[in-house]
């Protein structure tokens, strides 16, 4: 049996992978064999993996919300878009878990030129650009040119000094970070330039999967029990995580979501969370 990817490239099914996928999201072995059962009666030669994963979100939805919600974690991060100004500040929630403090979109003025900053952080007096690559497409990868022009704008930027965080500061390291992945040669000549990556696979270690996974900041965007259009304005209100949401649950009534299912929000919420069973 095959299978047509995003990119349209034609590619044969990992019945394995998607299984691996589904137990990622914390659903246990008699749920996954259930889903996969559904998607198993569902194929047919060449289906779009766009279709699997409708289906398999759907079939995994009727188990668990908070299970699907993992599931769709990815395409959540997507939902962050189309341009990734949403995206940016997600990725400023992060590292403040992490310690660091964080401003977005900031512009400053280099040796040559002036550059508009997606992020720069701050942890105890050192100081980190960082530029967010997001793609609309999971197919999409951040090959080697972006490293390499972001490079040169970190040295138009590193010799210079700034006021940031209330303190005359220099710039002196560089991070870019994407919803997707990195190309070999990307990363390649990142480790060679002393880049810093961040991507949902990368490094192996500590990838933006697992970080989210592990600190419980999870979009706001990957909510089962929300609509598109609840989530967006969220979003707009500078709720962009799921804790976010729990601390501001106000929001919920204000954007005009019903007393019942404000309930049903929370609750996956708070289990998404960890913070009830």
């Amino acid at each position: 049996m095959k299978v047509t990817k995003f990119s349209g490239e034609v590619v044969v099914f990992d019945k394995e992978k998607l299984k691996h996928s589904l137990k990622k999201s914390g659903a246990d072995d008699q749920a996954v064999s259930k889903v996969m059962q559904h998607i198993e009666r569902e194929l047919y030669e060449v289906i779009p993996t766009k279709k699997i994963y409708r289906i398999a979100f759907q079939h995994l939805k009727s188990f668990s919300n908070v299970h699907a919600a993992r599931y769709n974690l990815r395409s959540a991060l997507q939902a962050l878009g189309p341009a990734g100004f949403f995206f940016e500040k997600f990725i400023a929630r992060i590292f403040e878990f992490e310690g660091y403090k964080a401003q977005t979109n900031i512009l400053l003025e280099g040796t040559c030129v002036s550059h508009e900053l997606d992020v720069v952080l701050k942890k105890q007096e050192e100081i980190t650009m960082v530029e967010c690559k997001f793609h609309g497409s999971q197919d999409a990868k951040t090959d080697v040119k972006v490293p390499m022009y972001i490079l040169s704008r970190f040295n138009d930027l590193k010799n210079n000094t700034y006021t940031l965080f209330h303190s005359s500061v220099q710039i002196e390291k560089c991070c870019i970070v994407t919803n997707n992945r990195f190309t070999d040669d990307a990363i390649k000549f990142a480790l060679c330039s002393n880049l810093q990556l961040l991507s949902w696979d990368y490094p192996p270690e500590k990838s933006l999967r697992k970080r989210i996974d592990e600190y419980q900041i999870y979009p706001v965007t990957c909510l089962t029990t929300l609509t598109v259009a609840e989530k967006d304005k969220l979003l707009i209100q500078n709720i962009i995580t799921v804790k976010e949401l729990i601390q501001h649950s106000e929001w919920l009534e204000k954007i005009g979501i019903s007393a019942n299912r404000i309930k049903n929000v929370l609750r996956e919420a708070n289990q998404l969370c960890n913070l009830i069973n």
